[in-house]
């Protein structure tokens, strides 16, 4: 018998598994666009689900998002409500993926319709009143201390040069009303002089390593720098998490991973504000050290 249909067989068998493992690899890639890494430190590879996190920018329209832009701020610039852009048609990519309107991430696109004329009728000679429907938007942050309300303090936001005093409730929530297009700020705590540099809009989706990073960051989990890549030390605060969440300890950013950091950080603003259409929209970096372990940031 001849060895030619043997041979064959083995051949194709070859050519199988090496497409296979090349689709593999293809899945596992990290988008460049959206700045992850290949490597958890020095030459060892990547934490396939970490990388699998990245979905990279979408969308589609003339308009680039940029950093610390959301719907909000971007539909205020332009003319128009925010529910205008986000439920427009031409946005259906952007707003399924993204799902929270206030959470955007740059390099994705967004279509901006053109602005249509509206006529009011009003009797002639007499003075009319209009009111402009969408601005301000509200800032909702939440301090804690290892799990305790920072409550009745008294804190001063500054935004853009504009000073608001308040003090936190018994659940430790700062309310201010703040400007749509608003990209910094300056929160400070007048007794212990704690402040908190906050950059409004610059939260990125939780499906980006990023915005992983960030939002550990903002809970006190994990102290490397949020440049978007998989490292040791995001494992390490992936498992803090998991151990203080009470979820499996395995430093993996699974589903059931994501589902929780996701409810830490944008459901318990939705469940204690009902009405405030946001989520995080903000991260803040600490200017002083302080005891910040919780934060929250929406405008509705």
């Amino acid at each position: 018998m001849s060895d030619e249909p043997k041979k064959g067989r083995l051949q194709q068998r070859a050519e199988e598994l090496k497409a296979q493992q090349a689709a593999k690899s293809a899945v596992q890639k990290v988008p460049a666009s959206a700045g992850g890494g290949t490597s958890m430190g020095g030459t060892a590879a990547a934490d396939p689900s970490l990388d699998s996190t990245e979905t990279g920018p979408v969308g589609q329209g003339d308009y680039v998002v940029r950093a610390g832009d959301c719907t909000a701020s971007i539909a205020y610039d332009h003319g128009h409500f925010w529910e205008t852009l986000w439920n427009d048609p031409a946005n259906e990519e952007l707003k399924s993926v993204r799902k929270d309107p206030y959470v955007l991430f740059p390099e994705d696109r967004m279509t901006i319709a053109q602005k249509e004329r509206k006529d009011e009728s009003g009797e002639t000679e007499m003075r009319h009143r209009f009111v402009r429907w969408g601005a301000p938007e509200k800032l909702i942050i939440y301090f804690r201390s290892n799990g305790v309300a920072r409550s009745n303090l008294e804190y001063e936001l500054n935004i853009d040069g504009k000073l608001s005093p308040g003090v936190t409730d018994p659940n430790g929530r700062a309310e201010i009303f703040i400007p749509p297009n608003a990209r910094k700020g300056l929160l400070t705590f007048v007794e212990s002089g704690d402040s908190f540099d906050l950059a409004l809009g610059h939260l990125c989706p939780i499906t980006e390593l990023l915005g992983v990073q960030q939002r550990l960051k903002n809970l006190g989990f994990y102290k490397g720098p949020l440049d978007g890549k998989p490292s040791k030390v995001l494992e390490e605060g992936i498992r803090s998490f998991q151990s203080r969440s009470n979820l499996r300890v395995t430093g993996d950013f699974d589903d059931e991973t994501r589902q929780a950091l996701r409810h830490s950080t944008e459901a318990d603003a939705r469940q204690r504000q009902p009405g405030v259409a946001g989520g995080v929209s903000g991260c803040p970096r600490r200017t002083k050290r302080c005891s910040l372990l919780h934060s929250i940031f929406a405008r509705g």
